[in-house]
């Protein structure tokens, strides 16, 4: 945006009359430079030489704008959650059609799971609406479409599909987390983030316990052989610090960082994601 022009418009007197304002030759002229840029653009303490009708509409814009981005973030929290439930759906749906893969003790499971998020991608599919993004190319074996990639066994040995199945959950929990701020200003989406966050959750707790670990996070260990290329799944879990309290101090290190959970950025949610994208 050119700030140069909007205080060309900004030294016409005819904004500061009573109602030029309101004119089409007035605000509407400066509304073709963006409000948004208006309401940056306007220097401190200019506000108190408009009219009353100038500055209803500079809070019209500052609403409008508040309000637009506001939608904007509850639009990307969800785009980003529905990217990673595409990415859990089709992750499963995969490992339940590779024949010999999920033993049949543990098929009943891995089904249930399978069908938590393929609900979920349909929810936020209509949450959003013409406003979702595409399913992206998946490549699971982490190697964006080559034959070399680091879990190029993940469809062949259980043990692979497992670690992988847990850090997508683990993952996808602290996204969740981290998304709340950008949906708290819709009340029914919130709400329903919230659901599906506990319910994945359950499926990480689940995933862990079928590879003999325990159900919750330790530190930043993933626990077991879960590959290098996993890592930042687990980046920061050993936060022993809340709200100013060390909670070592009475239960431990390992107590301490396993009875908080902690968020992870979109950005860094992406990023993940993003591996096992071609």
């Amino acid at each position: 945006m050119n700030l140069l022009k909007i205080l060309d418009q900004l030294s016409d007197d005819k904004l500061f009359e009573a109602d030029g304002i309101t004119r089409k030759a007035g605000f509407s002229q400066l509304a073709n430079f963006g409000k948004k840029a208006v309401v940056a653009g306007i220097p401190l303490g200019l506000s108190s030489f408009m009219s009353n009708s100038a500055k209803a509409e500079v809070k019209k814009s500052e609403a409008t704008f508040a309000a637009s981005a506001a939608l904007d973030a509850v639009s990307d929290a969800l785009n980003l959650a529905l990217t990673l439930e595409y990415l859990e759906d089709e992750f499963y749906r995969i490992g339940l059609g590779a024949a010999g893969l999920v033993p049949a003790a543990d098929r009943v499971v891995i089904q249930q799971i399978s069908k938590h998020e393929t609900a979920h991608v349909a929810y936020l599919k209509a949450a959003l609406g013409t406003a979702a993004v595409s399913k992206p190319t998946f490549d699971f074996t982490g190697g964006k479409g080559g034959t070399n990639g680091p879990f190029k066994d993940v469809f062949t040995n259980y043990a692979t599909f497992l670690a992988l199945a847990q850090t997508f959950e683990d993952t996808g929990v602290r996204a969740y987390k981290g998304q709340a701020g950008n949906v708290a200003s819709n009340k029914a989406v919130l709400q329903v983030a919230l659901q599906i966050h506990s319910v994945e959750a359950r499926h990480a707790s689940q995933v862990r316990r079928m590879r003999g670990l325990k159900g919750w996070i330790i530190g930043n260990d993933g626990g077991g052989p879960v590959p290098q290329y996993t890592a930042p799944s687990y980046n920061g879990e050993e936060n022993l610090i809340q709200a100013g309290f060390n909670t070592s101090t009475k239960f431990g290190v390992d107590a301490g960082s396993a009875s908080f959970d902690e968020t992870i950025t979109g950005q860094l949610a992406t990023t993940i994601a993003s591996t096992f994208i071609v």
